[in-house]
């Protein structure tokens, strides 16, 4: 069997001793943490292996552990929630439960799971593989095969006589009743009405069975509920079965990254699934979603759609956390205990400052859509206000960032009452620090959100390839990066450097950028302009020193994402695009014989770019370094 996509003639694995110097290179620059970002579809297969889909789980996924090992510090995942046939994004999967397509179907076939999977199945499933010979997963076949293959692994689970497997589903089930029975039951009701979009079926108590109204409902609905489990309880046990081998096996697959000095960070997307939606649905603000105010991207602005918190279900009036306060920081520490190096909050004004708008419109002013904790004057949102009327630019419009003002010390605190309480609390109850949370500030931050990262000093990102160059300010320019962020040139959104480079040279946009780069990383040079001109026409040399921009800059922590480490020249996530085309992009089976970023050179460029003084004290580094360059 070919287990590669393209035979080349070297490798980028690199020694032990090679890797002790670039460590040593990372901490004389100053950086704490460097993490490689891949989500979990994306690992690569070992060979024989290729089911369609990646995991960290299987054998293909602890080989990029072991790769990382000495090099990196932790493993950036994306989020881990179970997705939908229809729809492959992994940021609008479940809160709770996890993806099966996570799992390492090949452990299914050993003596580990009593052999509950056939290897026949197995390997049919990796033999019919449409795209076993390309870099891409093929999610509808895998969803299809996963949910055939796991019915098998279930039947014989079911006639297996392993009382210690039995003894910890069961318990495994005892101890996650809270979200589990749910969660399964929705599984069931996707069987009963033929649909899996909870709003298109035909019965109204169905749809409301956690959202009752009166104490009446609430009895009828209990009946229903046990009626359905009745019906279902072979279909209920399966979905909870599938999720008890996702837990054992990311705890094993946890012990192993441990050993080798690996930490995963885990990403909390802003959503809520369809699944969420209808469980938690009598937590969230009816009528209300939240998205995204019209701006250069979007005119109309972005409908995301997606639920938001009801304020007034998360705290009682003496501050303790009520049933949606409860939710949500359940949810955080299950995301800290299950992932030792952090959790990555993506839109983290969604938390703190978020924009809404009302159910069935566009999230636009005039339609009235405002953000939920920052308009005083509106007619419905202001009961939940922090700042005050007093507190507003009010010539600035309610979508602009700076429009909140001015803020007191109280109302900073009302602002992050969620972080504090909620996320920080739960990071330091599964024995991490605030350290351990990453927030993707990227984008429109507004003057709350700015105020609530600095009171509790978090740790923000600093996306290079956003710098606008004609800023002298600008945040995300190598000169003005802080040491408290994580700095990277790019993350699953953006075009690899490369690409990005490609499309900078010979532009007047990209002459800043190079203008900008010369400055910062080439200050004691005496041929400025020399270097300028090259860069401008050169895409190669200007890629490398964006590469370089980010370990040359303050940032205490470094992130990658896997197209700009191994020059994968393509994009994991393509906005307008849908189905199996979009967020499927592999790092290729035969990955450690591509071609990556030099990245001993780099470093000995951001060890040279800060300075004579600094590369004089480091010299014996930077020839260490050009012996592996």
């Amino acid at each position: 069997m070919v287990c590669t996509l393209e035979k080349t003639t070297h490798s980028n694995v690199l020694s032990d001793k090679s890797k002790k110097t670039i460590r040593k290179a990372l901490k004389a620059l100053g950086k704490k943490n460097f993490a490689l970002i891949m989500h979990n579809g994306s690992f690569p297969a070992a060979c024989g292996e290729n089911t369609g889909f990646g995991s960290v789980y299987t054998n293909g996924g602890k080989d990029i552990i072991e790769y990382s090992s000495g090099l990196f510090d932790a493993l950036q995942l994306g989020p881990a929630g179970k997705t939908k046939s229809c729809d492959s994004s992994p940021y609008t999967g479940t809160i709770f439960s996890d993806n099966p397509l996570f799992i390492d179907l090949k452990e299914l076939t050993t003596k580990t799971w009593d052999n509950i999977l056939s290897v026949e199945t197995y390997n049919e499933i990796v033999n019919s593989n449409p795209n076993k010979d390309t870099n891409k997963t093929a999610y509808s076949y895998a969803y299809k095969q996963y949910r055939e293959a796991l019915t098998e692994a279930w039947e014989n689970f079911k006639k297996d006589n392993s009382k210690k497997l039995n003894k910890e589903f069961d318990l495994y089930k005892r101890e996650n009743a809270s979200w589990l029975d749910k969660d399964s039951l929705y599984e069931a009701l996707t069987i009963e009405h033929q649909n899996d979009y909870w709003p298109m079926w035909n019965s109204e108590m169905d749809k409301n069975l956690f959202n009752p109204k009166s104490n009446e409902e609430k009895m009828e609905y209990g009946n229903r509920i046990s009626e359905l489990e009745k019906k279902y309880s072979d279909e209920i046990d399966m979905y909870k079965f599938i999720q008890f081998v996702l837990s054992k096996q990311s705890e094993e697959t946890r012990k192993f990254a441990k050993k080798h000095d690996i930490k995963m960070i885990a990403d909390r997307q802003v959503a809520f699934s369809d699944r969420d939606t209808w469980a938690y649905q009598s937590l969230f603000l009816e009528g209300w979603c939240l998205g995204c105010p019209p701006d250069y991207f979007s005119k109309d602005g972005q409908a995301w759609g997606f639920p938001v918190m009801d304020p007034e279900k998360m705290y009682h009036s003496d501050g303790s956390l009520a049933e949606g306060g409860m939710l949500m920081k359940n949810l955080f520490k299950k995301m800290f205990k299950e992932n030792p190096g952090g959790v990555r909050i993506d839109h983290i004004v969604g938390l703190i400052d978020p924009w809404v708008y009302k159910a069935g419109k566009k999230p636009k002013i005039e339609q009235g859509a405002g953000r939920l904790y920052s308009s005083p004057e509106h007619e419905f949102l202001s009961k939940y206000a922090i700042a005050k009327l007093e507190d507003l630019d009010l010539e600035l419009e309610a979508d602009k960032e700076k429009r909140v003002k001015k803020l007191s010390k109280k109302q900073i605190k009302d602002y992050g009452r969620l972080i504090e309480k909620i996320v920080i609390e739960a990071a330091k109850e599964e024995g991490l620090d605030k350290s351990a949370i990453v927030c993707e500030d990227l984008g429109t931050l507004t003057n709350p959100v700015a105020a609530v990262m600095k009171e509790y000093g978090l740790l923000g990102m600093k996306l290079t390839q956003f710098t606008e160059p004609d800023k002298d300010g600008d945040p995300y320019r190598c000169c003005n990066i802080d040491k408290k962020c994580w700095a990277m040139v790019g993350t699953h959104d953006n075009q690899p450097i490369k690409m990005w480079a490609d499309s900078m040279v010979h532009t007047h946009e990209g002459y800043l950028h190079v203008k900008n780069l010369v400055d910062d990383l080439f200050a004691e040079e005496s041929n400025k302009d020399d270097i300028i001109v090259k860069m401008t026409n050169d895409a190669d040399f200007l890629a490398q020193t964006k590469l370089v921009e980010i370990f040359a800059c303050n940032a205490e922590n470094v992130q990658i994402f896997f197209t700009d480490f191994f020059n994968i020249y393509d994009v994991y996530n393509k906005p307008g695009t849908s189905g199996d085309a979009n967020w499927s992009l592999r790092l290729p089976d035969n990955y450690k014989e591509l071609t990556t970023i030099n990245l001993a050179n780099i470093l000995k460029l951001a060890i040279i770019a800060r300075g004579s003084e600094f590369a004089k004290k480091n010299q014996k580094l930077i020839e260490d370094l050009e012996k592996i360059a």
